[in-house]
């Protein structure tokens, strides 16, 4: 089957936000997606922002507009979050964000009335209910769709790194799992999420989606939930692999980290060079480690199967792309990165607050709560380090 992929604006970048809504005296998740999102559409409807519902009705996404910098496309989620407030505020609901909450239970959510969600709780019953998973969703646009797989494959290399940096998923209905990001792992529970499949090619992806679709598997390539996947109706890549950010100068750091990735590796196409790939059971491996112990996991970094720490790897990294990120007018936002490596990722925060606290999770919303509405806005994280 052919399957169109969009123009798009070489390394534009487009943010998705998934927000939990907590009870302001319990930290306890509330269904009230729907009437937020009732008391917000007149106001926003002309904003270049949108807030939207999710799978389960504790959930609100907030999506940027295209932006040719991370700075623009981050400006956009801070406008929605603003939005979502002047309804949320006055009526005791919070907000925070991170790939799981710490105690809530999964029977005790109900489910966005609409035909999609309905027919994925159907088909996967007791794991669909359980995908109690908060994210961010990166999109960079590629000119190219000729580039569009060996790009993936090559950021499959990155996916640990991206795993870690974000890993904000360490409990899970009320008990300390001992991973980073249990959600990495719930996630790919999903028909057709996890890891992509190595394709070579926009032609083995229009033959892997005449297949499923023949086959009864999905209806279109919305269906395909992988951890990097093209996103054919944006002309984008959409990297799916991160825990919920708890605030907003760690989403831009990360995204900037996606962005100038995929316009290093556009590059090295352009000038004819290969892309770096590895072996699909070492990709795995990665994703698990990654999983486990975040930052302080050991990665295969080549074919070879050479292991070194994620947090060094990740710094060679950030020098080798550090000219793209100038160009791109990221470069502020990346230096973020450098913060998380030394102070710690959202799930080392949260197992410190629960220590602290005798193991009271209800202390870890509060934590959670509080990083969401007083950690500093972009523009103030960016004053603070100028």
């Amino acid at each position: 089957m052919t399957v169109p992929f969009a123009t798009s604006s070489r390394s534009s970048v487009g943010l998705e936000w998934e927000i939990m809504l907590a009870d302001a005296e319990t930290g306890d998740l509330l269904p009230r997606a729907p009437e937020v999102l009732d008391a917000v559409e007149e106001s926003t409807a002309l904003e270049r922002f949108t807030v939207t519902g999710e799978l389960l009705t504790n959930t609100v996404e907030v999506t940027s507009g295209v932006g040719d910098t991370v700075a623009a496309a981050v400006d956009d989620i801070a406008d929605a979050i603003i939005a979502v407030r002047s309804y949320t505020d006055p009526h005791g609901i919070e907000l925070l964000c991170a790939g799981s909450h710490p105690f809530a239970q999964w029977f005790q959510q109900s489910v966005t009335d609409k035909t999609r969600y309905h027919k994925l709780i159907e088909r996967t019953q007791w794991w669909g209910r359980n995908m109690m998973i908060w994210g961010i969703h990166v999109h960079v646009g590629v000119e190219d769709v000729n580039k569009v797989f060996p790009i993936i494959n090559a950021l499959s290399v990155y996916l640990p790194h991206l795993q870690a940096l974000s890993a904000s998923s360490p409990f899970w209905a009320g008990e300390r799992t001992g991973y980073a990001s249990n959600r990495a792992l719930v996630f790919q529970q999903l028909p057709t999420a996890g890891l992509p499949w190595p394709l070579e090619n926009w032609a083995q992806f229009e033959s892997y989606m005449d297949d499923m679709v023949r086959t009864g598997v999905m209806e279109d390539a919305t269906e395909v939930r992988w951890d990097i996947r093209p996103a054919p109706r944006w002309g984008t890549i959409e990297v799916r692999a991160c825990d919920g950010m708890s605030t907003l100068p760690e989403l831009a750091a990360v995204s900037a980290l996606i962005q100038v990735l995929v316009e290093h590796f556009s590059r090295r196409l352009d000038e004819g060079l290969p892309l770096e790939t590895i072996q699909p059971w070492f990709i795995r491996e990665n994703k698990w480690r990654a999983a486990r112990y975040g930052l302080d996991a050991r990665v295969v970094v080549d074919h070879l199967g050479t292991q070194v720490p994620v947090v060094d790897h990740l710094r060679e990294t950030l020098a080798e792309v550090a000219d793209i990120a100038v160009e791109l007018k990221c470069a502020r936002e990346l230096e973020a990165i450098e913060t998380t490596l030394t102070q710690g990722a959202s799930y080392s925060r949260q197992l410190a607050v629960a220590e602290a606290s005798g193991g009271d999770l209800r202390a870890v919303v509060r934590h959670l709560v509080g990083e969401f509405r007083s950690g500093p806005t972009l523009r103030e994280h960016l004053a603070a380090s100028a």
